[in-house]
Formats: C-alpha cells, structure tokens, sequence
C-alpha cells in the first residue's frame, strides 16, 4: 500500500491544513499510542518542535492522540531534530515526534517520527500508523488536545552529550553562528560558548514567522557579512530544525557538505576513524556531492559511496558498509560515531576539532579540494517517461558521457515530487558543462516538455 500522509521525511504540509491539521495531528498520537502500547506495558514518548508559531498547537493535539491511548508524554518544548533523536535513542522512549517543516517557512509545519532506536520510521511502519489514523478520522471520536509543560532539562542533557564529544577547548576562537531563528536558536550559540568560543549570534530572536526568514543554512549572505565584520575564524548556519549546517570560512568563503566531508574525510583516515571494524577506507555521499569531492579523495586514498539523494539513504549505506561517516552537500552529515542522524552542532564541533588539531584554518584544510563546475537545469515536463525510450535523449547522454568519461559526470532524473526532469553535467571545463547541459535538455525539451 502507497503511503498517503507520510512522505520521505514524515508528514508535512500549511499547518491548519490537512493534513496537518489538530485533528489529523490527534489522529497521528492515536496510531503512535496504538503502536507503543503494544511494545511496552508503560510506554512514555519524547515531543520536541522548532520555533514556528504552530508548534504548540500541534504538539498538544499529538499530545492528546498519545494519552488517550495511556502513553505518557514529555515535552521538550523548543529541541533541534537531532536532539530529540539523541534522547529518544538514550531515554527511555518508545519514540520520539518532532514538530517541524525543517527548512520551510513558517506557515508550513510537519511531524517526524522517531524510533527508541533513534531511526525515521520505516515505510511499512508508516502504512500501519495510516490506517489507524484513517479509521479515527472517519469515526465520530473527539479530538481533544493535551495542555503540556516544556522541561528545559533536556536542553541540558542534549548539551551535555554534544560536551562530551569534544575533546578540544575553543577558548579563543571567534564564531559566528546563524540561528536562522530556528531550533538551535539558544543551544547553538551557548554550547560553543560553553566549549570556551567566544560567539557572535545572529538571526538567534524568533517570532514564530521568521524562522529561515532570510537567515540560516539557506541564506548565508548574513553569516557571509558577519564573519568578515567580526574577524571571525568561522561561521556556521543552521537550517529550521539543525539537522543540517553549512559554513563560511574567515575570508566568507562558503564550505558545503563537501566540503566537510573532505576535511573530516582526510582528518579521520589519518587517525582510522572512517570505520568500525570494516578496514574501508571510504565516506559516504549522494549521486549530488561534487565529483571533485571524488576525485580529491581518491588522491587521498580515501573512496567515495555514493547514493540516491537523502540522508536515510546515506546512513543505510554507511551501516550496511560499516563506514563512520557519510552525509549530502546540503549540509546533512552523520558520524555515526556519536548519532544516528545529521546534527547540525555536532557537525560544527566535528569542524572545529579538526581545526584545533591541525592548527589550520579551514581555508586551508579545505583547498586540496578542487570543486568542479556542475550546472544543473530543471525541465518541466508533460509525463515522467523512461529516458531510455526517447532515442533522441538517450543518444544525447550517451554522448556525454563518452566524451566527459572519467573526468565528468551526466546525471538526468526525474523530480520525485514535481512533474520536472533534472539534467546535470560536471566537467573540468565549464564551457563543456554549458554545452552538454544544453544539448541533453534541449532534446527532453522536444520530447515531454510541457
């Protein structure tokens, strides 16, 4: 059965719009209660949300679905993703919901489920909780939210375990960090200061409106400014829910989730921390990660995994190869030394570790890796036919890759939530990306375009 309300990253959609709406949300904490009560006698489940204003109201209404089944819940109140994970996998939780739309804006909201595990959901899972919350949504049953108080002393135990990571002291490091008035908003910028960094928050003042307003993971202008005002030796900017973080270093210079791969990538062989007990010498990322990344870390000796786009899919590859760390250009990046997802503070002390181990700037730890140029082109298209049945398409990329060989790369797919093809060329020369982007697109074009 086709999953109808959760997607790849749980439910999302307007909040007060099916489905996430308070009833849709009640009918959610009904199926997970169902679901708990059937894995322990006493079963208790972590909440946590990111700073829009319909956080509340939707972590009540979840709320008041898991009591009605006798699953008692806590409420972390405002918590990075990462963090609720950390605790539902360290406490004692049947799972853990997260309230949040991630890097959306404010009028969108979602809910993520966790297992005790500290691991979305898996897809048959899913289609067991829809039917339950179908069921009560076609029955007469009330919704009836749940008042709930927020315990800040999680704050302190998701603080406490990012500490314990640590081995470096940052006393005297200079950082600016991008809240983007999201989750991170106060644990960001107070576990660096903590560490002894001396820090400089911005978009750290959230309304309920303004998270990723502007600001954060996916608008680095402000930390890009920052950093140079300040004579900062970083920045890092987190997206909604801090799953995920990009950075900037002391000349503005923007670092991706490349290119912390290969800084840790590097860093990590050198001392045998790319795996547990496999001997790989590899890290994982998806079919989007530059295929610079791949080349500066072969020359490294390090090899490169790559997988279909999403962090899920990156974390099954780094447990089915025993690896230690994976992640996306986005900013997703997992060491599975410590977590099971991507954290986007723990990726910056991971960053900063290796800067204070080295003594170098992430400037230069960062320019043995040559990124190269990459244009991607989005079609709208009629229909999602196969591109191996179009013989124009397909001659087209066919050409492309003889010609680019080993030193390019021709990736075309389909959107998986949007009628669009997605065509894109790496190369050394831009001036080939320019021309073989152009010449496979303009064939699609002709073919399906809409």
């Amino acid at each position: 059965m086709a999953r109808k309300l959760f997607g790849t990253d749980g439910i999302r959609g307007v909040a007060g719009e099916a489905p996430l709406d308070a009833r849709t949300a009640y009918a959610v904490g009904v199926a997970l209660g169902d679901f708990a009560r059937h894995l322990d006698p006493d079963p208790a489940v972590l909440i946590g949300m990111d700073t829009r204003e319909s956080g509340p109201w939707l972590a009540a209404s979840v709320a008041g679905g898991l009591q009605s089944q006798g699953v008692r819940c806590d409420f972390a109140g405002v918590l990075t993703t990462p963090g609720v994970a950390y605790l539902t996998r360290t406490g004692r939780y049947v799972a853990g919901v997260m309230i949040s739309a991630s890097h959306n804006p404010f009028k969108d909201n979602g809910i993520k489920i966790f297992s005790h595990a500290g691991l979305k959901f898996p897809d048959e899972r899913e289609e067991e909780l829809e039917k339950v919350i179908f069921a009560f949504l076609e029955s007469d049953k009330e919704a009836s939210p749940a008042t709930l108080e927020e315990d800040r002393a999680f704050d302190e135990q998701y603080m406490g375990f990012l500490a314990s990571t640590t081995p470096v002291g940052l006393k005297g490091t200079r950082i600016v960090v991008d809240g983007g008035n999201g989750a991170a908003y106060q644990i960001g910028p107070e576990i660096l200061r903590r560490l002894g960094a001396d820090v400089v928050a911005i978009n750290c003042a959230p309304n309920g409106r303004n998270i990723n307003l502007n600001s954060g993971a996916l608008h680095l202008e402000s930390v890009q400014e920052a950093v140079v005002r300040e004579g900062a030796e970083l920045g890092v900017a987190f997206d909604g829910d801090a799953d995920r973080a990009l950075f900037v270093d002391a000349n503005g210079q923007v670092v991706d989730g490349d290119g912390v791969l290969y800084v840790c990538g590097l860093h990590y062989k050198e001392r045998n921390r790319l795996h547990a007990a496999s001997g790989l010498q590899a890290v994982v990322a998806t079919v989007m990660s530059n295929l610079g990344l791949e080349v500066a870390l072969r020359e490294a000796g390090v090899g490169l995994l790559r997988t279909a786009v999403g962090d899920k899919y990156v974390l099954q590859e780094m447990l089915a190869s025993d690896l230690l760390l994976g992640g996306e250009q986005s900013g997703h990046l997992i060491f599975r030394e410590f977590a099971t997802t991507g954290d986007g503070i723990l990726s910056a002390l991971r960053v900063l570790e290796v800067m204070r181990e080295t003594g170098k700037s992430l400037a230069e730890l960062v320019s043995g890796f040559a990124v190269f140029p990459q244009k991607l082109v989005n079609i709208r298209v009629q229909e999602k036919r196969a591109f191996e049945t179009m013989a124009a398409v397909s001659k087209e990329i066919r050409k492309a890759e003889e010609e680019l060989g080993d030193a390019g790369r021709v990736l075309v797919r389909y959107s998986g939530t949007e009628l669009l093809a997605r065509v894109m060329i790496e190369a050394r020369r831009s001036e080939d990306v320019e021309r073989l982007c152009a010449a496979i697109s303009d064939e699609i074009r002709k073919e399906i375009g809409a």
